[in-house]
């Protein structure tokens, strides 16, 4: 009895590949030993860790082994498209042979973030019952003589959990609201 892929449309003895089960058992493997598989059939290593392309590429191959690769008029094809295609004829240069002239290095000012008050200034908060006050630091934010780098860290600290600094205490756009 002989079994019919109908992507191949070709008839194989029954001894040849069943490439149901071997997808089968190609979707139950971990991406570690997909890996490996791909290894084996293919005879080099891949870097991808995508299932599905591992699995694909893999069932392709076993298939192809199985069954044959590509007719030959197929390949032929593939040939006349190859040469009549645009390729590049010669490796790109390295970025240092392509620049132009001297490279301009210039300073930007950074007006910081204009949620925030100036350095020195203090935030205040109600929050359960009890006055938070918060001083701003050039690098950083003092609560309870505690240093914090961003007001989220305080937020958490005061709250326990993680939430939004600018958020937790009150500051848009444009500043303490």
């Amino acid at each position: 009895m002989a079994k019919r892929h109908s992507s191949l449309g070709t008839a194989a003895p029954s001894s040849a590949l069943d490439i149901d089960l071997e997808v089968a058992r190609l979707q139950g493997m971990t991406v570690k030993q997909l890996r490996e598989r791909f290894a084996e059939i293919f005879g080099e290593s891949t870097n991808s860790k995508n299932r599905i392309w591992l699995v694909r590429r893999i069932a392709w191959r076993m298939q192809a082994n199985a069954y044959g690769g590509l007719s030959e008029r197929a390949l032929q094809r593939a040939r006349e498209l190859a040469a009549t295609s645009t390729l590049r004829q010669t490796a790109p240069r390295p970025k240092s042979a392509r620049s132009s002239g001297p490279t301009i290095v210039r300073s930007v000012p950074f007006g910081g973030d204009t949620r925030l008050p100036l350095p020195g200034a203090e935030i205040s908060r109600e929050y359960k019952g009890r006055t938070i006050l918060v001083r701003v630091l050039p690098k950083g934010f003092e609560f309870s003589g505690q240093i914090y780098k961003s007001l989220s860290a305080v937020a958490k600290h005061i709250t326990g959990s993680h939430c939004n600094g600018y958020h937790f205490f009150r500051l848009g756009k444009e500043g303490a609201a």
